[in-house]
């Protein structure tokens, strides 16, 4: 498949022309040098648009990067510093570089939030959550209440730790609602809508005291670790749908 052959494939389940708020610019934000004819053989998918993670692809002879957090946010920038080291080593390696944001965030197929309440057994399914009049959040519920102890373990079933657990609402969760990566501030709308727990990235110093005075549980899972799981379901997918060879590229922050 070529790079146009492979965005029209993309952007088919994506949908990103429906996210046109997104400050990201979503789609080929660096294309190689004839995306009209050149094979992609092989194509690395990662979260962070960043040089360890271009150093990488191009180490394993990636012909295309497919990103979370894309290298392009809808405003002009010199090419200067880390942004021109990290355009250099696509353009001189024929890298392109593909981004989906908010788009992934949402989708129900392979999106970060309902490919998360997927991984808890959440039943009922269904959007939550709306930031610049786009909905990209996913909430449900368990068929049997548990406990937020319990939540953490099935939330990092490969054991990986949630950077805060605020445990400040019921001791029986049974209603849930996700939005992942930065989006502390938006525990808010899962107050409003009555859920017993929030499940999000990161968080800011000031929801501490918003999720006490709630009575709200809330998880921070680290924007990182929570936004895995979109580019690895578009991964799983793409290698079922052409057989093209396809490798995740690890490179977590911690945050």
């Amino acid at each position: 498949m070529t790079l146009q052959e492979l965005d029209t494939y993309f952007r088919s389940f994506l949908k990103i022309e429906n996210f046109s708020a997104d400050p990201s610019l979503n789609g080929i934000q660096i294309e190689n040098s004839d995306p009209c004819t050149k094979e992609i053989k092989k194509v690395a998918f990662a979260v962070d648009a960043c040089q360890a993670t271009f150093d990488r692809a191009v180490q394993l002879h990636a012909d295309l990067l497919f990103v979370h957090h894309g290298i392009f946010w809808g405003q002009c920038e010199t090419v200067t510093g880390t942004q021109y080291r990290r355009l250099k080593t696509l353009l001189d390696n024929d890298v392109a570089l593909y981004a989906c944001h908010i788009p992934l965030d949402a989708n129900e197929l392979v999106g970060n939030n309902y490919g998360l309440a997927r991984r808890l057994g959440l039943q009922n399914i269904q959007a939550f959550g709306v930031w610049h009049g786009m909905t990209l959040g996913a909430a449900g519920e368990f068929e049997e209440p548990i406990t937020i102890d319990k939540l953490e373990r099935m939330l990092f079933p490969q054991g990986e730790k949630a950077l805060h657990i605020l445990p400040f609402g019921k001791k029986e969760i049974k209603t849930v609602a996700i939005i992942s990566g930065g989006a502390g501030g938006d525990m808010d709308q899962a107050v409003a809508a009555g859920y017993d727990a929030y499940i999000t990235g990161e968080i800011g110093h000031e929801e501490y005291h918003k999720a006490l005075e709630s009575k709200i549980n809330l998880i921070a899972g680290g924007h990182y670790q929570t936004e895995t799981v979109g580019v690895s379901l578009v991964m799983e997918k793409l290698a079922q749908d052409t057989g093209l060879e396809t490798v995740f590229i690890h490179v977590p922050t911690g945050l």
